[in-house]
């Protein structure tokens, strides 16, 4: 391993102690189920349609998760930067197609976690499976809980403040048409609420 690799790897573990402490027994067996990569910008992490086999830590880069319509227009579900976990989870529960694609917005550095060793490694340690009750916790309930919320109280200028409150430096690292997808409008509409404040 690398001396990048290693810092990298120390990343992913501070990131999970910070949810919930690993032991070094857990986290020797996580490191095997890992892969380390590195994504060119515009670079596919998984497709949609494809049966994902993994999910991933954010070292170093920008990634989003987004989804096509009928018409061919994208929409942005979410963007993960550095410290964060991006797959496709319904997929790799499911073990079925993704209905997203995952896609490197800048040259990023992954770590791959093999899910189905992950999932393995979880039925075993009791410190794996309190790390991700408090992940689902904090991202899938809590996050999510009120981004639905605010996506149907807010109107659309309301809604990119509060990205842009919320989220400064993803809001400087990401083009305006990424925004706008990601709020459910179109650049024009973003344009000109922009223009307005």
């Amino acid at each position: 391993m690398s001396m990048f690799e290693s810092q990298d790897f120390d990343l992913l573990k501070q990131a999970m102690d910070a949810y919930y402490p690993l032991s070094d027994s857990t986290w020797n067996v996580l490191v095997d189920c890992c892969h380390y990569r590195q994504l060119q910008r515009h670079q596919a992490l998984c497709q949609a349609g494809e049966i994902p086999r993994t999910f991933a830590f954010v070292c170093k880069g920008l990634l989003r998760v987004f989804a096509l319509d009928d018409k061919g227009h994208e929409y942005n579900k979410n963007f993960f930067m550095e410290g964060q976990f991006p797959g496709s989870m319904a997929a790799l529960l499911r073990r079925e197609p993704s209905l997203h694609s995952i896609q490197a917005l800048e040259e990023s550095v992954v770590i791959e976690i093999d899910f189905q060793c992950f999932r393995n490694l979880l039925y075993r340690s009791e410190d794996l499976k309190l790390f991700q009750i408090h992940y689902l916790e904090a991202n899938w309930l809590l996050a999510k809980d009120a981004r639905e919320t605010q996506m149907v109280q807010e109107d659309a200028a309301e809604r990119y403040q509060r990205f842009l409150t919320d989220q400064p430096t993803l809001a400087a690292r990401l083009p305006q048409y990424h925004i706008a997808s990601h709020l459910g409008i179109t650049p024009t509409q973003l344009s000109r609420i922009r223009k307005k404040i």
